[in-house]
């Protein structure tokens, strides 16, 4: 008992916040202040989640203390790579943290190249090795029929305390870099996520620009092609695009972001 409390006082300093490893494994704060002091073991199922919070196997948590700091540095020695893992390392391990927002979402926010209009495009979140994916495809054609446009991105979602940060590469030569930040309005509420866009605008003019973005889960009996058909660009006023969404990016929402979509470089 007393190398395990030891391990884990050991291995929750290099993670900051008790309390944010308490949330993001899902143990009563209390209770675990028990196991760090060894005032008591967890169960089987407890042990089982913090050893796959901290990648490590179950036997490693009850080793001498000595063995467990060595094979800890070697692990981190092996994981670590050259500058990629400046951006990767900030992703890795986040579908356990992340796993409860996998699936479908229609993401609605504004752009100035489609000005007045509320674009929608379908995200799929989804587990990869560890890593929390993004496979984004915006599907946009003008009344006219004149401009079709037809994007995919791919990134990969990270959180860190109470915002979901995703950023996305279009998979095009060359292609843009877009982020977005969202805020989780309650702990067990997923299907709105509201937050901020930014991207670059190819329309008027090649701009980096910002823009309220609000995220509405896909529900699960409707099907990813089916889902991807109602995408699109949208009059603010269409019923097709929920109250909810509009009044949020109209900025009648109790965030301090800006309204309407801002171009940096005007």
């Amino acid at each position: 008992m007393e190398n395990f409390s030891v391990n884990l006082r050991s291995i929750c300093a290099e993670h900051g916040s008790i309390a944010q490893v308490c949330r993001e494994i899902g143990i009563n704060r209390q209770q675990f202040n028990r196991y760090l002091n060894g005032g008591g073991m967890p169960s089987a199922h407890n042990l089982r989640r913090i050893a796959r919070y901290f990648n490590l196997a179950e036997a490693d948590l009850f080793a001498d203390h000595g063995d467990f700091t060595r094979r800890h540095i070697l692990n981190q020695k092996r994981t670590a790579s050259g500058p990629a893992d400046l951006m990767t390392g900030a992703f890795r391990d986040q579908a356990k943290v992340l796993r409860r927002y996998l699936g479908f979402y229609h993401a609605h926010f504004q752009t100035p190249s489609w000005d007045g209009m509320i674009l929608r495009s379908l995200i799929w979140l989804y587990e990869k090795d560890g890593y929390v994916m993004t496979r984004s495809l915006e599907r946009v054609r003008s009344e006219d029929g004149n401009i079709n446009q037809n994007s995919r991105y791919e990134g990969m979602v990270a959180q860190r305390g109470n915002r979901i940060y995703a950023v996305e590469h279009e998979m095009v030569r060359e292609g843009s870099i877009v982020e977005t930040i969202l805020t989780p309005s309650h702990r067990q509420q997923v299907k709105y996520l509201r937050g901020m866009t930014i991207g670059v605008a190819w329309s008027p003019h090649v701009s980096p620009y910002a823009s309220r973005s609000i995220w509405k889960r896909v529900d699960e009996r409707i099907s990813a092609r089916d889902a991807l058909k109602t995408c699109g660009a949208f009059a603010t006023r269409s019923h097709h695009i929920d109250p909810t969404i509009r009044n949020y990016l109209e900025g009648k929402g109790d965030r301090p972001l800006p309204a309407q979509p801002t171009s940096f470089l005007t």
